[in-house]
């Protein structure tokens, strides 16, 4: 299959979508960002890649990070992390707090925020100041690359107006489901949020989920094959908050949103997709991203369905 071709095609196909939907402003750091920018990668288990569009431009991967979080912290807990986070979709906003209120502090998965800070907390107990700095650990070797870096402006960024995520950590702590400082294990989250990458590199760093949680490549082991097997799962059921199911129904592969536009999807056996464009639809999504992976599903067949 010309896999250069068709994102080419699909390239020239979101034209026309692209500066639709709103970037994510209430992060004063993002809210600059030329909305108007597109990049989609490919990385094959095979090695081969295929690039389109501003494929170099580094931005903020925001809740794409969960993954990654969630990664570690399944290695180091194993099933007990389910005693603090479940695995069911939300159904409402990423940042919702109604839902956590009568589920007495439980977040329903890892990949709403609140159930990204618990993860976090979790990290914390066992890292502690360390924390941050395991998880960029953690995305350099899955991406293969000791360059990636944290930007430091959009982290400071979300500290100052990250009033909600606060309000959610401490809510959970008021539930008994928090062990630490709100502040460290915050700035901890912030800075994962805040971790800069392009589509080549994104593309890169998930492939061990498209390969039994090993890296195809490198070889290097990072989770058992059912524990991959679970996070794809909890990918395709919540990686994009309320539109989940209908990101399945259109594009149909486990995948995971970020605010900063950034989208990644894994074709187990096979490859790891990563698309870049920062202006969102209603539930936060990129709109020329989901489009565009659409697209790529309908031209290749590589939908899991």
């Amino acid at each position: 299959m010309n896999y250069q071709k068709i994102l080419e095609e699909i390239a020239e196909e979101v034209q026309p979508l692209l500066g639709q939907g709103k970037v994510a402003d209430y992060i004063p750091a993002l809210a600059e960002i030329d909305p108007k920018q597109f990049a989609m990668s490919i990385t094959c288990n095979d090695g081969n890649v295929y690039h389109t569009g501003l494929t170099s431009t580094k931005f903020s991967i925001q809740s794409i990070s969960k993954v990654y979080g969630f990664t570690l912290a399944l290695r180091a807990y194993k099933a007990k992390l389910y005693d603090r986070v479940w695995r069911e979709p939300s159904g409402d906003p990423f940042n919702s707090l109604v839902q956590l209120e009568y589920e007495a502090g439980i977040p329903r998965n890892p990949f709403i925020n609140a159930g990204a800070i618990v993860v976090t907390d979790a990290l914390y107990s066992r890292y502690q100041e360390q924390t941050l700095q395991e998880l960029l650990n953690f995305v350099r070797d899955s991406a293969d690359n000791s360059a990636i870096s944290i930007d430091k402006r959009v982290a400071n960024s979300e500290m100052e107006h990250g009033f909600r995520n606060m309000s959610l950590a401490n809510l959970m702590k008021s539930f008994g489901n928090f062990n630490n400082d709100v502040t460290p294990v915050l700035e901890a989250y912030f800075g994962q949020c805040s971790i800069a990458m392009n589509t080549e590199e994104l593309s890169r760093s998930m492939l061990y989920l498209a390969n039994n949680g090993t890296d195809p490549i490198t070889h290097k082991n990072f989770i058992t094959p059912a524990q991959a097997k679970r996070i794809n799962a909890v990918m395709l059921t919540c990686g994009h908050y309320d539109a989940s199911g209908d990101f399945a129904f259109r594009v149909g592969l486990p995948g995971k949103s970020g605010v900063g536009g950034g989208i990644i999807a894994v074709v187990p056996g096979k490859m790891s997709i990563a698309v870049f464009s920062p202006a969102l639809n209603e539930q936060g999504n990129s709109l020329v991203g989901t489009k565009a992976l659409e697209l790529f599903t309908t031209k290749t067949g590589l939908s899991i369905f």
